[in-house]
């Protein structure tokens, strides 16, 4: 018996079918091993040392292939074919070493690029031994994105409170986003005009012409200045006397746009379809791995993590015969189409994505597939078949036309296209990330000297537009131009922007949020180098020469490590007051964006003296006046205990972030409560917008529940949220009260101290008692009665040993370990927090409370203990880690788990 070993359990039955009885396959369920989120993962000090955890799954999946392995008589190693394929064969192999389960068997690594019986079958005559050079390339990657991130994030939570994290490819995918928003935001908008004829051929054919020329100089789109130029312009074309001055037709071949790459794969389907990267990806893999096809399961297209755009001999055969019976002749070229690739960096080790069999049509796909699959494999299909056939052929016509009067004379310009034959237009044409001005139409018949019909002449003002924002398709484009990242990395660093909050979508477009921007600047400042465009190109071009077995994976680490940790010992005496200078200068226009009125825009406007300026806290950056004292505040809101001036407002200035000019000012008087008679106003506050009632020491308030918008909010609204808590109406159990309201974490029911959450702000106001009971039920039936333990999630244990918890308590979620329970920061969402996160809330609250890790923590365990020996495949001893562990304070040991977006590598 052969074991032969995949990533998936669904290519694992697959492939079992076609092998045959005598080959069992197993399934690792991707990586089975991975750098533990602690300190010293990664030892620069012992040669880069690397120590692997498996976890309590991948442990009993391993267990199961060590199992098999003892029994078998020859172990086969079938992953992926790029670099994370690789290193999963690599980890498999060498958890069997450790683990004495192979003793004298032959090991064979064999890579096939479509899940058909033909690929795999001829995959497996084709054996080799693992591909050190590739293996080295990923533990040198995985190495650097570890050191990045356990070493950047903590000097982001020290000097910038409120940064989540750093990552290597992340942080320079965030800085185009940023740097394009700030592009925007420095954009100066120009004045132009366009001046277009109306015209008719004297068999009153229409036709419309712009502007070329006036008074012997060439007028280009911008040349235009005022309404004024436009109108003199104007009134000699309406004088003017018109005729042919020349026709000119030139012929124009439009080529097919090459294969699907990963990254053009992603671009397209977010033009056409609007998916995300991530999304595509996911459909993909199902294409790949297969679908049940009138009985038996078969891999539809071929592997999807490529940067190569060329496609097998056998393969441009099936297509071009395709092309013969579906198209004609006519649409077949002489010779096949040959592409190579151009962007930076590209690797071009595996074909292209295409379907795996040619022949089958997407129409005879689509029953077996969701609605989804169906519409990928068509564009993947499509797109293979355009790519080999033969150019469509256009003809552009250009006409000038003579205007002459008394008062002056001009040239108009009429052009446009007509498709001579469509040639692969006929299948596909590749979309457009931001429409053309393509004069496409079609002309009518004239010739030189003919005279022509005035109709109307027109004039229109315009006005020059800022870059567009990059959408998930233009950034992937971008960033495969500049060689940032790889085919896998796309995806997932685009997902992990979004996770932590520093990008939104609106629409289709990315759009930095305040805390991305904070760490661009930051970065950019103080770190500048490392999201550099050209640096993180240049790293990624030596990564694929270590995988090509030109340089030695060790020695760019120590060139690397030597130079970046020398970055960050520099900015161990860096204060917050720095950092502060520097966001203020960075982040000018974005912050502080200039009122055209000549004012001072980082003057205070409550107190008039003061300078506006950044400032952080606990929770995060928001904007206050120099005057602002936070010591008087003693933990207390503004208005307990006012400063000298209490003046605070979100980073973003509102005015300009949400289009609502009364608020930049100050208060924004709604209208008066009939009950009180007080005024209802609408506010900015470091927290973002409130609204208030009256101006009394103590007023009510009521902040703006996420998805509701500034511009919306009246005072009716105004008064439904100054309105809550809501009585829904007495328990029909206990006759106890149950209340609707928006909490710290949304819209909640709460009865006799239980918290339940509703779907949306807008349910407070409508919620019925039926309603909720069931969702206070609910709850209760999830063990989070007032005084159950039950948490509300693990994240795993801390680095003295003992678990951490996410709890739900009195006074709002918190993280629990040992006898530390530190709460979370306000908008906090408990259930998104992780590991790396809540360390250092720990390790504050034990240093603020006078408990030491060490008393706090549960008796540590014996390091040897801390995770078997066949987890470990470092030369550092537990031994020795414990002795150098031991040393380090709590707090010290919190370190940011390094970006999954930019572990996952391409091959």
């Amino acid at each position: 018996m052969d074991i032969v070993i995949v990533e998936s359990p669904a290519k694992a039955k697959t492939i079992n079918k076609y092998l045959g009885s005598n080959y069992q396959v197993l399934a690792s369920y991707g990586h089975v091993r991975d750098l533990p989120a602690k300190d010293g993962s990664v030892d620069p000090d012992d040669d880069f040392a690397m120590l692997w955890d498996v976890d309590a799954k991948s442990q009993k999946r391993l267990n199961d292939i060590v199992r098999a392995v003892r029994d078998a008589d020859r172990l086969i190693l079938a992953t992926d074919p790029d670099r994370e394929g690789e290193a999963i064969s690599w980890h498999v192999l060498e958890v069997l070493r450790q683990k004495k389960a192979l003793k004298d068997k032959p090991v064979q690594r064999v890579v096939f690029n479509a899940i058909t019986k033909k690929s795999i079958l001829e995959a497996m005559n084709k054996p080799r031994d693992i591909d050190a050079p590739l293996v080295e390339a990923y533990l040198a990657r995985r190495a650097l994105d570890y050191l990045v991130g356990f070493t950047l994030s903590p000097v982001l939570w020290r000097k910038l409170p409120g940064a989540r994290s750093a990552g290597r490819v992340q942080s320079v995918a965030l800085r185009l986003v940023c740097d394009r928003e700030a592009e925007i935001e420095r954009f100066v908008s120009q004045e132009y005009w366009s001046v277009l004829a109306n015209l008719a051929t004297a068999g009153g054919a229409t036709f419309q012409a712009r502007l070329a020329a006036f008074e012997g100089k060439k007028i280009g789109r911008l040349d235009i200045h005022s309404g004024e130029e436009a109108e003199k312009i104007s009134a000699v074309l309406n004088a003017a006397t018109l005729s042919v001055a020349s026709v000119e037709s030139k012929p124009q071949r439009r080529h097919p746009a090459p294969p699907f790459t990963t990254s053009t794969l992603q671009q397209e389907a977010s033009r056409k379809f609007g998916f995300a990267a991530a999304r595509t990806m996911q459909v993909a893999q199902k294409l790949y791995e297969g679908a049940d096809i009138g009985g038996e399961t078969v891999g539809l297209i071929t592997y999807m993590r490529t940067d190569g755009v060329q496609i097998a001999g056998e393969a441009v055969a099936a297509v071009r015969k395709v092309i013969g019976q579906d198209y004609g002749a006519d649409y077949v070229p002489e010779k096949p189409r040959h592409y190579s690739t151009k962007a930076k960096n590209a690797q071009e080790a595996h074909e292209a994505i295409r379907p795996t069999e040619l022949s089958r049509r997407p129409r005879d796909v689509a029953r077996f597939l969701d609605a989804d699959a169906a519409r990928l494999y068509e564009l993947i299909w499509k797109r293979t078949v355009a790519s080999q056939m033969e150019s469509a052929v256009l003809e552009r016509t250009t006409i000038d036309i003579d205007a002459t009067a008394s008062s002056g004379a001009a040239v108009l310009r009429a052009t446009g296209s007509v498709v001579r034959f469509d040639g692969f237009f006929s299948v596909y044409q590749e979309g457009r990330d931001d429409e053309e001005d393509e004069e496409s139409r079609r002309l009518p018949a004239m010739a030189t000297g003919d005279a022509l019909k005035r109709l109307s002449v027109e004039t229109s003002q315009h006005f020059t537009e800022p870059p567009a924002r990059f959408t998930e398709a233009t950034l992937v484009k971008k960033m495969e131009e500049l060689g940032i990242g790889r085919p896998s990395t796309y995806a997932s660093t685009l997902q992990t922007l979004r996770d932590r909050d520093y990008v939104k979508l609106d629409g289709k477009r990315l759009i930095p949020e305040d805390k991305g921007r904070l760490v661009t600047a930051f970065l950019e400042s103080f770190f500048n180098r490392y999201v550099g465009y050209d640096f993180t190109a240049e790293l990624e071009e030596k990564l694929d020469r270590i995988s090509a077995g030109e340089l030695s994976w060790k020695d760019v680490l120590r060139d690397f490590w030597r130079d970046f940790s020398g970055s960050v010992h520099d900015t161990k005496d860096l204060r917050v007051s720095q950092v502060l200078d520097a966001l203020n200068d960075m982040l000018a226009a974005h912050v502080f964006p200039d009122p055209g009125t000549g004012a001072d825009p980082r003057k205070c406007p409550a107190c008039e003296t003061g300078q506006l300026s950044i400032k952080v806290s606990r929770f995060g950056a928001f904007v206050g006046c120099s005057n602002y004292d936070k010591d008087k505040l003693d933990g207390k809101s503004p208005n307990e205990n006012p400063p000298h001036c209490g003046y605070t407002r979100p980073l973003s200035a509102l005015g300009a972030a949400d289009g609502d000019a009364e608020m930049a000012d100050g208060p924004k008087i709604l209208g008066q409560d009939t009950d009180t008679g007080l005024d209802v106003s609408l506010r900015s506050g470091r927290f973002g917008p409130y609204v208030q009632l009256g101006e009394e020491a103590k007023p009510k308030r009521a902040s703006l529940p996420r998805g509701w918008e500034i511009a919306d909010i009246d005072l009716e609204k105004a008064l439904m949220l100054l309105s809550l808590p809501r009585e829904v109406g007495p328990h029909p159990e206990d006759g106890k009260p149950i209340s609707a309201g928006i909490g710290r974490y949304g819209p909640f029911v709460l009865h006799d101290g239980t918290y339940a959450n509703l779907e949306s702000a807008d349910e407070v106001f409508s919620v019925g008692i039926n309603r909720a009971v069931d969702a206070l039920a609910e709850k209760r039936a999830r063990g989070n009665r007032r005084g159950a333990t039950a948490p509300l999630k693990e994240l795993g244990e801390h680095p003295d040993g003992g678990p951490i918890t996410v709890q739900d308590g009195r006074y709002g979620p918190y993280v629990k370990w040992a006898k530390i329970n530190a709460t979370l920061p306000k908008g906090t969402d408990p259930l998104a927090i992780t590991l790396e996160e809540a360390l250092p809330l720990i390790a504050a609250k034990a240093e603020k409370s006078g408990k030491g890790a060490k008393k706090a923590a549960p008796a540590k365990k014996p390091a040897a203990k801390k995770a078997p020996a066949a987890k470990k495949t470092a030369t550092k001893t537990a031994a020795t880690k414990k002795a150098t562990t031991a040393k380090k304070p709590a707090a010290k040991k919190a370190k940011a788990k390094s970006e999954t977006a930019d572990e996952e590598t391409a091959s």
